[in-house]
């Protein structure tokens, strides 16, 4: 999927950064710029979580975030890098969200599962799931998507393998490879649920089905008949 048509042949040039005027300090205007471009993330994370990119024109941004176009194109030159902004913001919350959730596990298996879990809840969530799972890969391409989709999760994972396999509870050869591989299984999970008629059904036999490749990890038990 590729930006509308105007945002590669639209005329209109970045303005170039304004110089304080009198009275405004320049960390007045490092405030107002923080905050123009904050209020075009929100307003690309409630269009673009409604309606989709294909379906959000850049028109309708700008009047969302109650700026000009020009405005806008000054700190995203296309409708894509403010869908890049606003997916790394989801993409953050979701995971601050799956730490919080798995933060009291008992052990390592146990906060892989509820972490995996609560992103699996988010996919429930009609706007993270159009932004992360629908749009995110057809928008960012899959070499960007799959760079920001691991960025925070997979030194988050392999730590967590790491730390199982130094304690006995995993058998885990190569973490860095399991953890790409959990990332593959979560991505594919999402999918399943944002194309099933039955979401709620889905995702939970997508976190048994989780659940059984974690527990298959666990070293074979001794001695037991």
């Amino acid at each position: 999927m590729q930006d509308c048509p105007d945002d590669e042949t639209r005329g209109t040039p970045r303005s170039p950064a304004r110089t304080p005027g009198p009275g405004e300090t320049p960390s007045l205007r490092a405030e107002q710029v923080a905050q123009t471009r904050a209020a075009l993330v929100a307003a690309g994370r409630r269009l673009f979580g409604e309606r989709g990119f294909a379906s959000t024109p850049v028109e309708d941004l700008a009047r969302e975030a109650r700026v000009t176009t020009g405005a806008l194109y000054h700190h995203f030159s296309t409708k894509t890098l403010l869908f890049e902004a606003v997916f790394e913001q989801a993409h953050a919350e979701m995971m601050a969200d799956s730490a919080g959730h798995a933060g009291q596990a008992p052990d390592e298996v146990e906060f892989l599962a509820q972490g995996f879990s609560a992103f699996l809840d988010a996919v429930l969530k009609p706007d993270l799931q159009r932004i992360l799972v629908i749009d995110g890969p057809a928008v960012l391409g899959l070499a960007r998507f799959t760079e920001l989709d691991e960025r925070d999760a997979f030194d988050v994972i392999t730590a967590a393998l790491e730390a199982g396999a130094a304690a006995g509870r995993l058998t885990v050869d190569d973490p860095a490879t399991m953890a790409r591989l959990l990332l593959g299984v979560l991505t594919r999970g999402a999918m399943l649920i944002a194309s099933s008629p039955h979401p709620a059904e889905t995702r939970k036999s997508v976190a048994d089905s989780i659940r059984a490749l974690l527990a298959g990890l666990a070293p074979a038990q001794r001695g037991t008949r």
